[in-house]
């Protein structure tokens, strides 16, 4: 059973996994979404979407974007680089990317419209390492409101026939949040439909995971997925890869006390920003910083306070001071076995 990050913007880029990869046992890494166009365009930040440390043989390009020459072009450019693979955004749900004609807008458009940006994609993957081309996969939902399981096993035909190689399913509907629990009774049938059509294709189930309560209940509903992902867990727990998968952190992890599985808060947040600084741009730092904050303060007894108070702060010496000054109050809140 792999474990993957989920494609989170403003979340998923290199400074989140290297706190990640402090603990270890995150089997594949997917980044932020790249819009394809503002890629091939030569935007000014583009290149900081580009980085792949610190383990770039985990991965995984997501794209995003609304036409198929562009997602194609953008596709051979990432797909250059290396790594495992190159992922389409089919899951996105937010207004402003479901209005423009990307994300989870590729599953209601025409099939054969689909398809043929799919396949633009693939052509572009293959091309771009003839001898071992990086594997293509999708990230999609169940579909939008007047979904039905016969619409979302057609759409996966179409997935299949056109050599999809991983499916990560978030069981949810375009306009369901995450207050709603994840729908895994369709997780389980999507997965039987796709291991029954196609035994190799892997299925990655995604939605909800955060600890390994939430972890086994997926598992137990959905006995045959390949894989889990796991987002927001992800920000607030950078050791949840490690947590679940139920091996020793390596002694030479430096927010970890050596020969014990225990996490330094202060740490992981001391490197995290310090990450942040020197694999972002600067223009980045004070909205990333807070966003990172925004979950990783759901670690602590009065994490609304400490929201509250680093929201209030824009540069990182600030940051850490709060923090610092928060650990003084409660010293037991600053390590957390795990």
């Amino acid at each position: 059973m792999k474990l993957c990050l989920a494609p989170m913007a403003t979340l998923s880029h290199e400074a989140l996994r290297r706190a990640i990869a402090l603990f270890g046992e995150c089997d594949e890494y997917y980044t932020e979404m790249i819009h394809a166009p503002s890629l091939l365009h030569g935007g000014q930040f583009e290149r900081f979407y580009l980085l792949n440390g610190p383990e770039p043989d985990k991965i995984v390009w997501q794209l995003t974007g609304t036409e198929e020459d562009t997602l194609g072009r953008a596709a051979s450019q990432v797909a250059a680089l290396g790594g495992i693979g190159v992922d389409i955004n089919m899951g996105c749900s937010a207004p402003e990317i479901y209005k423009y004609g990307a994300g989870i807008a590729w599953m209601l458009k025409p099939l054969d419209e689909t398809r043929a940006m799919v396949r633009a994609v693939r052509s572009a993957v293959e091309s771009a390492s003839p001898a071992a081309p990086l594997r293509l996969s999708v990230k999609m939902r169940l579909g939008d409101e007047n979904f039905t399981e016969e619409k979302l096993f057609a759409f996966t035909d179409m997935l299949l026939e056109e050599d999809v190689k991983q499916i990560t399913l978030h069981p949810r509907t375009r306009k369901e949040k995450y207050t709603r629990p994840p729908r895994l009774q369709y997780l389980a049938s999507f997965c039987n439909y796709v291991k029954s059509h196609a035994p190799d294709v892997l299925v990655v189930g995604n939605g909800a995971v955060k600890d390994a309560e939430s972890m086994n209940r997926m598992i137990k509903t959905a006995p045959d997925i390949d894989g889990i992902m796991i987002a927001r867990a992800a920000v607030q727990k950078p050791w949840i890869f490690a947590e679940l998968a139920g091996n020793k952190a390596s002694d030479a992890d430096k927010a970890c006390t050596p020969g014990t599985r225990t996490a330094d808060l202060f740490a992981i947040a001391e490197q995290f920003t310090s990450d942040l600084q020197q694999y972002q741009p600067p223009e980045f730092y004070e909205t990333r910083a807070r966003r990172f904050f925004s979950y990783f303060s759901d670690n602590f007894q009065f994490g609304h306070f400490l929201k509250t108070q680093i929201a209030n702060t824009s540069d990182r010496d600030a940051q850490l001071a709060v923090l610092n000054d928060y650990f003084n109050k409660m010293p037991d809140e600053r390590y957390v076995k795990y």
